[in-house]
């Protein structure tokens, strides 16, 4: 058993009671188990007071991560009547931009200046910071955390001072790394684990300026092969259309007009340089490299309806989605049990619960079921999600505790519902 560092109270347990019982109408008692361990899981062990934030763990790894944090608290929106859901939210929302405003270039944070890192030989490293590896995502779940809280409650109390100056820095940030050889100073060595380097003496490899702004790690952490990565290109589109929003809501003119000019270079950037025939590109540099792929983190190609303002229905995603689905794509496998996209962050062949999770939220009904199917059928024995599993063999698979996974099952779980309802 893990240690509870945030207990439940009745109304929430009761709240959860409730979705279970849904669930086990729509897709079984399987999955109504499951919900019902996983939510609580996530909420009791995870997460942990802060002062007045709210610290959260991914899992196995003692750091809060801006993207993981965010995704694993997706299905609690739907709580957000009950009290403590919506307090411990806005604990969560404040923890984060806590976090941007010591380092936006970082991934991932401590709870406070422990100076606990994962490689303490990495570049610039503040004591409150674990890991900086740049991902444009890291802050866009961030904002897109915020911008769904504010809508879910119609509080936009979260809303303060600390998240206005938080989001004037992205701006700044975003803006820099569209010239990035020119504008930026960010580097990442990483003598311990080379391919964790980037390019040019941990600058990245060489790209064009094209509107787009520069990222030197995907969402899975690894390192881009070319510094525009599209699925965070079309995440920070939205991420700035949610900042206009919070900057109408605060009155400041400049900054809305500011994001919305972001957005629309680094849109039309994407339409230039990030299309194959039709369909989105993984990575590009805008100088002739294109990557073609898809990866199982958020974002990805497959999950565009959920982290972007691409909708499901759009030509260009549909497109998209059948190749990544396909065997075209280099990370889609398959095996006896299951088959899905993997990545290059886990062993080959390996499929990612979480891919399973977006392929469900992004298909049809009957998709989704299907998806949900294959996710409690793939645990390996362990009534948990994983990172990642061999599709020829579920026991074998990559950390035995990841929440966010869990998460992302939950909200298929609950997709399911409304769509039966």
């Amino acid at each position: 058993m893990r240690p509870i560092t945030n207990p439940a109270g009745e109304p929430l347990l009761a709240a959860l009671d409730l979705w279970a019982a849904r669930i086990r109408d729509a897709v079984g008692e399987t999955a109504a188990e499951r919900f019902h361990r996983m939510m609580l899981d996530t909420w009791c062990t995870t997460m942990s007071r802060n002062g007045d934030g709210m610290f959260v763990i991914t899992g196995d790894i003692p750091a809060m991560w801006l993207r993981d944090s965010s995704a694993q608290v997706w299905p609690f929106l739907r709580l957000v009547d009950v009290p403590e859901v919506a307090g411990t939210l806005r604990g969560i929302v404040r923890e984060q931009w806590r976090c941007i405003a010591v380092d936006a270039y970082a991934n991932a944070f401590n709870a406070g200046p422990t100076g606990a890192h994962f490689d303490p030989e990495d570049l610039d490293l503040d004591p409150g910071v674990w890991e900086r590896k740049y991902e444009i995502d890291s802050l866009a779940f961030a904002v897109q955390l915020a911008h769904r809280l504010w809508r879910a409650t119609g509080d936009a109390g979260h809303l303060d001072e600390q998240v206005h100056d938080g989001c004037r820095a992205i701006l700044e940030l975003w803006r820099r790394e569209q010239r990035h050889f020119e504008l930026s100073d960010y580097r990442h060595v990483r003598d311990s684990e080379p391919w964790d380097t980037l390019g040019e003496d941990g600058r990245g490899t060489p790209v064009a300026v094209t509107g787009m702004t520069w990222s030197g790690f995907r969402p899975s952490d690894d390192a881009c092969t070319y510094g525009y990565n599209i699925p965070a290109q079309l995440m920070a589109v939205m991420a700035l259309r949610l900042v206009a929003e919070f900057a109408g809501h605060w009155g400041d003119d400049q900054l809305g007009s500011d994001a919305r000019a972001l957005a629309g270079e680094i849109s039309d950037g994407v339409e230039r340089f990030g299309m194959v025939d039709g369909r989105f590109a993984y990575e590009v540099d805008g100088l002739g490299g294109v990557l073609e792929m898809d990866d199982a983190n958020m974002p990805s190609l497959l999950s565009l309806p959920l982290t972007s303002d691409i909708p499901a229905e759009d030509a260009r995603y549909r497109r998209t989605r059948e190749w990544v689905l396909s065997d075209e794509n280099p990370f889609h496998h398959r095996g006896a049990h299951a088959e899905g996209i993997g990545s290059p962050h886990t062993p080959s062949g390996y499929v990612w619960h979480i891919a399973l999770a977006v392929q469900g939220l992004t298909g049809s009904v009957e998709e989704g079921r299907r998806c949900l199917e294959t996710i409690l059928a793939t645990d390996g024995g362990t009534g948990w999600t994983h990172e990642s599993f061999d599709p020829d063999d579920p026991t074998r698979f990559t950390r035995p505790w990841f929440s966010w996974s869990n998460s992302m099952a939950c909200e298929l779980m609950m997709r399911l519902v409304d769509e039966r309802d």
